[in-house]
């Protein structure tokens, strides 16, 4: 059971930062599966095709056939009572086989409608080692399409309510890598129970860093996930391994107060930086697939966008912060039309930082024909550096800014186009604006490895004494004073919102810096930079 791991990019993500599948799909695939001869009607043909909800009497009969063949064992009977029988046989046999369950009893609850809750009680065994598995989930009986059969709608979860991926397994014996004990930067013990947020992030340490840290391995039963490079998710021990000791940068009071940020907000992601040194000092996330968005997300990050934009307006001579940047209504682009948010007075004689604060599109549109198709991808490459590779100790999307010119060229500018970043990148980012120099974010410390890091030149003097006025008048007096102007200390910030195709509302983005603390955050849907992104951003500067 054993493998090999690698800090790699984990696959590609949707464009709503979903790391999987995208929420409510409904798969009605494979009806077929349901199988077998159908009735005969009266003249003796086939019998009308149902349509319309299962019935009671229906889902109790599917559900209880259905249960009655994975107590069994009967993998290919128990699929086939599925609406994706294809998906369904090989998760079901790995069940019995790979994962070593047995004395499987399922005890369904009460149905509400056509889903059907249950216990699953039963016994792992391996090497002589047995433990008993007790777990509840849920599934919901549809009608197939084409047969207008009554078939469980087949999701991985029905198994177990931890397995997301369709091709994710289960998987009993020798762990893959020995348990760990991360400790924060003060020696304090970092437990999953303790920080939810962390349960992915301590599977990956774990998988990579288990060896070095010279523990030894126990066994387990664990999800085998079909993405490469990714940590077996542990579900029970059977027979406990010695942990290594593993040191992490991370602030357990900054991860407390970042776990508690992002529960107030569905589908959140924070990252806290020191920008003094680039360590990581929470990373933290609420989200419905229990994905790993603040390192691996891929999406746009909106006017937080503006801070690499500002600064590229400045190193290439375009303006200053105290020099123009009209605001108009609207601009113009190869023919693209942008608009500012609803209600944005205009002001023609506006500075770059006063556009800046306001976060006024229009002003940075109206410089897309003079920057070149490259500026923005160099300034985010060589001074801030943005898709270089971040060896940060466990998988993560390092950003990217391409030069991908026509109507991209403004799009870009303000954080959409092809521009793709996550909490991390814009954490890093707002750290590089505040002090100058590029650190390459790390989640364990350089010295447990030797790992090459990422290097960038950085920014001047003058660069970085601009942007951080821009950033302290928006956190002062523009969009971000809601929830940082209360925040005492060297304060910056930058709001952001991120339309995405789809949904109704935009994501809400918010980077700010506090003292030795830089902090972004994305929640999807929620609106505005200072109505979601901003409080939790602000909860972690303050804890800072």
């Amino acid at each position: 059971m054993r493998k090999g791991a690698k800090a790699a990019i984990v696959g590609s993500v949707l464009a709503v930062m979903v790391g999987g599948a995208g929420y409510g799909a409904f798969n009605i695939v494979n009806a077929l599966s349901g199988g077998g001869g159908g009735d005969s009607g009266a003249d003796g043909g086939p019998a009308p095709v149902r349509t319309g909800p299962p019935s009671a009497s229906e889902v109790k009969d599917t559900t209880t056939k259905f249960f009655a063949a994975w107590e069994k064992g009967e993998a290919a009977t128990a699929a086939d009572l599925t609406n994706n029988a294809q998906k369904a046989e090989p998760l079901l046999t790995s069940y019995g086989e790979s994962a070593h369950i047995t004395q499987v009893k399922i005890t369904p609850g009460a149905a509400a409608g056509n889903s059907v809750p249950y216990t699953v009680r039963a016994t792992v065994s391996y090497g002589g080692k047995s433990k008993p598995l007790d777990y509840k989930s849920e599934l919901t009986v549809v009608r197939g399409v084409t047969t207008g059969k009554a078939l469980v709608d087949w999701q991985p979860s029905v198994v177990h309510p931890e397995l997301k991926d369709m091709d994710d397994t289960l998987v009993t014996g020798e762990a893959s890598a020995p348990p760990i004990e991360a400790v924060d930067r003060d020696g304090n013990v970092l437990t999953k129970e303790k920080y939810p947020s962390l349960g992915p992030i301590l599977d990956e340490l774990r998988s990579k860093y288990g060896d070095r840290a010279g523990g030894t391995a126990g066994i387990e039963l664990a999800i085998r996930h079909a993405t490469p490079d990714t940590a077996d998710t542990p579900l029970l021990t059977l027979a406990k391994g010695k942990a290594g000791k593993l040191p992490t940068t991370l602030s357990a009071g900054v991860q407390a107060a970042a776990e508690k940020a992002v529960k107030k907000y569905a589908e959140s992601s924070v990252v806290a930086v020191k920008p003094s040194t680039g360590e990581v000092l929470a990373v933290a996330n609420n989200r419905a697939d229990g994905w790993n968005a603040a390192f691996l997300g891929e999406v746009a990050p909106g006017s937080t966008m503006k801070i690499i934009s500002a600064a590229t307006l400045i190193d290439t001579g375009l303006t200053t912060a105290n020099g123009p940047a009209p605001c108009p209504p609207t601009a113009v682009s190869e023919s693209q039309t942008f608009h500012n948010i609803k209600n944005m007075p205009p002001n023609e004689n506006a500075t770059l930082s006063e556009s800046f604060a306001r976060s006024c599109n229009t002003a940075f549109v109206k410089f897309a024909d003079e920057v070149k198709v490259d500026s923005l991808t160099n300034e985010a490459r060589d001074r801030f550096g943005i898709g270089l590779d971040w060896k940060t100790g466990i998988p993560s999307f390092d950003g990217s800014v391409p030069a991908s010119g026509g109507p991209d060229t403004a799009a870009n500018l303000i954080g959409q186009g092809q521009v793709q970043m996550n909490p991390l990148n814009m954490a890093s980012v707002t750290a590089t604006a505040m002090t100058g120099a590029f650190r390459q974010p790390v989640i364990v410390p350089r010295s447990l490895d030797d790992r090459e890091l990422a290097h960038a030149r950085g920014l001047s003097a003058s660069t970085v004494a601009q942007l951080r006025a821009m950033m302290n008048r928006t956190a002062t007096s523009g969009t971000a004073a809601g929830v940082m102007s209360r925040l005492s200390g060297r304060i910056g910030a930058k709001t952001g919102s991120a339309e995405v195709d789809g949904q109704t509302k935009s994501n809400s983005w918010f980077t700010g810096y506090r003292d030795d603390v830089s902090a972004a955050a994305m929640v999807q849907d929620g609106g505005h930079g200072v109505d979601a992104s901003g409080p939790i951003v602000a909860e972690v500067l303050r804890a800072g």
